[in-house]
């Protein structure tokens, strides 16, 4: 896969037709995205835990000023145990993946134990887990009819009501998605 067509740092928006439970009305961001597959965190699903839990979960002490109400996402179904932060790149971590200029995957527990004290990035999503493809499987997925990708937005990402992301992301990509038939479209 050439660089040029890379879909890394683009949002992955699921047609309404896609019925499979772990990607309705979602809005995937791909952090990786090669000939040898694709790895994404969806951004709209948040789940019933919040930052506390895993800090509890973690044995990290928390202080007075941890953002303790940070909702954590399902990311995808793949490594639902593993923990994944998407951020404004302040600073490397142990082990940071570096998307574009200004954005980051972070999977290492120094980020998490940065956030119990307060001092982890001001723009971040938590999520548990990730979606991924393997070679060629995206983008036959993609003539399926099943996605349409568009270009990846930190106001949507980090600023956008959860509930309003899904159709945000449709509308930047050109798209406006209750105007598309539920028929057809297999992932």
């Amino acid at each position: 896969m050439s660089e040029a067509s890379s879909l890394t740092n683009h949002f992955l928006i699921a047609l309404p037709s896609l019925q499979d439970p772990n990607f309705s009305r979602t809005v995937t961001y791909i952090c990786e995205h090669t000939g040898e597959g694709t790895m994404g965190l969806v951004i709209n699903r948040p789940s019933a835990l919040q930052l506390t839990d895993i800090l509890h979960h973690m044995d990290i002490g928390e202080r007075p000023d941890t953002p303790s109400d940070m909702p954590i996402f399902i990311g995808g179904p793949v490594q639902e145990d593993r923990g994944f932060l998407l951020h404004t790149p302040a600073k490397r971590w142990e082990s940071t993946l570096l998307i574009g200029d200004d954005l980051a995957v972070t999977t290492s527990q120094d980020l998490v134990r940065a956030l119990a004290r307060n001092e982890g990035p001001e723009e971040i999503l938590f999520a548990l887990g990730y979606a991924g493809w393997g070679p060629g499987q995206l983008e036959q997925e993609l003539q399926q009819d099943a996605w349409i990708f568009g270009p990846a937005s930190k106001d949507i990402l980090f600023h956008t009501p959860v509930e309003e992301r899904w159709e945000a992301a449709a509308r930047l990509a050109g798209v406006d998605v209750n105007l598309i038939s539920n028929t057809g479209g297999h992932a």
